[in-house]
């Protein structure tokens, strides 16, 4: 065509108009409106033909946070983008300070999909000239020539890909789609470039999901799996080579040639391996995002993604790292690709990256070891990688504290580990982060984290160094703060130097025991309390100076108050009667006949007995209460039936007890003793007095005035007539009555 004939085309006026500027909904980002009138020129700059189209440009703050001075950003804002008119500054830097102190969603914080202008993974080939999207006929062309050509057609094609505007008009252009995929289909071998550039076409279409069946109708995801476990055995046998020139130049040192072969494949091996983690960064990226539909996801883990992927974490490249464990963590939360973690020994791998410089590798790497912590195996694993130091030094790191310890609240589940937090700096820096509240809330995660490592006595001597446990009380008294107070109990249940230094702290406590306070808090001061057995301590002091008894025996009225208060009360019963004068005080309160009360209502339940049995067994080495226990309730008769009890810690208790009792009073020994003899040889008994005697049996079941040997009491002196428990008529003995039935007898 002339174009030198009047009326022609010859020049295009462009105006941008319009512009207005909003936040952008989920992300840190800038959304910039407006229009662009284009207009067509003639010859003689008459205006041809005008089109108008509403336009928007997405200005990205990758730099914003929470320190970012919002003055000089929204200048460099203004100054960087000729879209902005300058009288929008003010504007700028107010929209500035609202994305600052917005807060981001935890859908917008786990976003796991890679888009173009988030993270482009590949900036393509450089040319010097500028894609146009009327001119993509002419791309295509090229994509039929030589490898260079396809190149240069493909570098294009994605040059206009990047710009989210034109992918609605590429995905109707099939033709120039079908193009990509058979070149990447038939040549990627042949050129990284080629494969890397047609790839991150496809990536591009694969940020969105609307576009997902076009990247699956052309089975770009099938390939890139090819791609990548290609690539992966051709790293192998680039490592094979070098190895194998290094092993040669070592053993032959003062070959120069050999030497400088070396250094030259090592060179080459360092070009080849840029560009191959280029591909696999993108090839990665796009499979990230497809893998959104879990049906996808399901067909690259029947390809071995994940063993593919744990392969990879041996790279030292930090951003195909991070796409790496991104794409773990989002596999992570299956218990099938969790499981092939396990197997791959991803946590020693991953063990390897923390800490890092790169924070965005860092904070996806400790979400996914979190992710993994759940499963008490991989714990042990990251445990024996030495990732708890590693971790505890994190909780230094403000952006990571959190996550670090959460991974380490996992850790401390697991009484094998607890003690090794204790030579860590895990500890010292917990405690400051306590100290550092004052008085605000603290956050459950470091509360839940503190009382897990106080259950172990190592941690707990090094929670009490200094003023540790003045300050815990100080505030859990002072906020009556629950989790604290059990962080406290906890403490206090180790014996030695630790459990010494709460004698400072008991009237405090005692002070708690109220009806004023909260239940759950006086639980928790209750249960401190009564693991305070030191021998310096005066509880009988205590109890009258802050009033207790009453409370105490009011406690144990069944229904009076929550079953784990109740608890508390007769545990702490059980600590103070240790005291002979406060095992006396109790006696004479009443509080024994209230003990059998709670006992026959809670004959079931195994803690309240053998807890309430445990009262008994302080209280009989006192003769006040002994007395008492013996001579006017139906103490005994309870703990004779419960000598037998399904529950060995019952048992032992009850017959420690007894002992004690049958030492002391002959009566009731001598019921003891019967009833041991009973129970002993039961289906001997049972035998004789359920079967008729005959003539044959009467020298053996009579004696020879005729005196039957059931109840003579005089047998229980002869105990090579019978057998013992240990004997064999009581080694098929399976006798086991309810607690009910047989307290039902007692009563009646």
């Amino acid at each position: 065509m002339d174009s030198s004939r009047a009326g022609d085309p010859r020049y295009l006026e462009r105006r941008v108009e319009g512009c207005t500027l909003e936040v952008h909904p989920t992300e840190r980002a800038l959304v910039v409106q407006y229009e662009v009138e284009a207009t067509v020129l003639g010859e003689m700059e008459n205006p041809m033909v005008g089109v108008r189209k509403e336009c928007q440009k997405i200005i990205r703050l990758k730099s914003l946070n929470a320190h970012t001075d919002t003055s000089s950003l929204a200048q460099k804002v203004v100054a960087e983008c000729r879209l902005i008119p300058s009288s929008k500054l003010r504007e700028v830097e107010q929209l500035l300070f609202y994305l600052q102190n917005r807060k981001q969603s935890n859908a917008i914080q786990e976003k796991e999909r890679f888009s173009p202008q988030d993270s482009t993974p590949y900036a393509g080939v450089e040319l010097d000239e500028v894609a146009s999207i009327n001119s993509i006929d002419e791309y295509v062309e090229l994509l039929y020539e030589d490898i260079q050509e396809k190149i240069r057609g493909a570098t294009l094609i994605f040059q206009l890909a990047r710009n989210p505007d034109n992918l609605e008009e590429l995905i109707e252009n099939e033709a120039a789609l079908g193009a990509l995929a058979r070149v990447l289909r038939e040549d990627w071998k042949q050129s990284v470039d080629l494969a890397t550039t047609i790839v991150s076409v496809f990536f591009c279409f694969s940020s969105f999901s609307q576009f997902h069946g076009l990247v699956t109708h052309f089975k770009i995801g099938a390939l890139c799996m090819n791609i990548t476990e290609h690539e992966l055995k051709r790293f192998d046998l680039w490592q094979e080579e070098l190895q194998k020139k290094k092993k040669a130049y070592e053993e032959c040192s003062e070959n120069q040639n050999l030497k400088k072969e070396h250094e030259k494949s090592f060179r080459k091996y360092q070009s080849l391996l840029e560009k191959q983690e280029q591909l696999l960064r993108v090839a990665l990226c796009l499979l990230l995002n497809l893998a959104e539909d879990t049906r996808t996801e399901l067909k690259m883990r029947n390809k071995n993604i994940v063993h593919t992927l744990v392969k990879i974490l041996d790279r030292e490249d930090e951003e195909l790292l991070l796409v790496v464990v991104s794409f773990l963590k989002k596999l992570s939360i299956f218990l099938e690709n969790k499981n092939d973690m396990a197997e791959s020994s991803a946590v020693e791998k991953l063990a390897r990256l923390v800490p890092c410089d790169h924070e965005n590798l860092l904070s996806t790497n400790l979400r996914l070891l979190l992710n993994l912590s759940f499963d008490t195996s991989l714990r042990s694993q990251m445990v024996q990688t030495g990732l708890l130091p590693k971790v505890s030094s994190l909780l230094a790191d403000e952006a990571q504290r959190q996550l670090s310890m959460c991974i380490l609240y996992h850790i401390s589940v697991d009484d094998r580990f607890k003690s090794m937090f204790a030579d860590t700096d895990c500890i010292p820096q917990l405690m400051k982060m306590v100290f550092d509240c004052g008085e605000e809330k603290m956050d459950v995660e470091l509360i839940s984290l503190c009382i897990n490592l106080a259950a172990n006595k190592s941690n707990a001597k090094v929670i009490c160094e200094g003023n540790g446990l003045k300050m815990l009380m100080k505030r859990a008294v002072k906020l009556k703060d629950v989790l604290v107070m059990k962080m406290i109990r906890n403490l206090s249940q180790h014996n030695g130097p630790t459990k010494s230094l709460f004698l400072d702290h008991v009237g405090d406590l005692a002070a708690q025991i109220s009806e004023e306070e909260a239940e759950e808090f006086v639980i928790e001061c209750l249960g401190t309390l009564a693991n305070l057995t030191i021998a310096d301590l005066d509880w009988a002091l205590v109890l009258k100076e802050y009033n207790l008894v009453p409370y105490l025996k009011d406690r144990l009225k069944p229904g009076s108050a929550e079953d784990d208060l109740i608890l508390e009360v007769v545990i702490m019963i059980g600590t103070v009667s240790v005291d002979d004068s406060c095992a006396a005080m109790l006696a004479k309160s009443g509080i024994v006949p209230a003990l059998i009360e709670l006992l026959n209502a809670r004959q079931e339940d195994d803690e309240f007995v053998c807890q309430i049995v445990y009262v008994f067994y302080q209280m009989v080495f006192h003769k006040a209460t002994r007395d008492v226990i013996v001579e006017d309730t139906q103490a005994p008769a309870y703990l004779i039936d419960l000598m037998h009890d399904g529950n060995a810690e019952i048992r032992k208790v009850c017959n420690n007890t007894l002992d004690i009792i049958a030492e002391y009073d002959e009566e009731w020994g001598e019921k003891i003793q019967n009833e041991k003899f009973r129970w002993y040889n039961c289906q001997w008994l049972e035998m004789v007095e359920n079967r008729p005697p005959d003539e044959a049996e009467e020298p053996f079941l009579y004696g020879e005035d005729g005196e039957s040997f059931i109840g003579n009491r005089n047998l229980l002196e002869r105990p090579d007539l019978f057998c013992s428990a240990e004997g064999i008529l009581s080694a098929d003995v399976s006798r086991r009555s309810s607690r009910t039935e047989s307290w039902d007898r007692l009563d009646t």
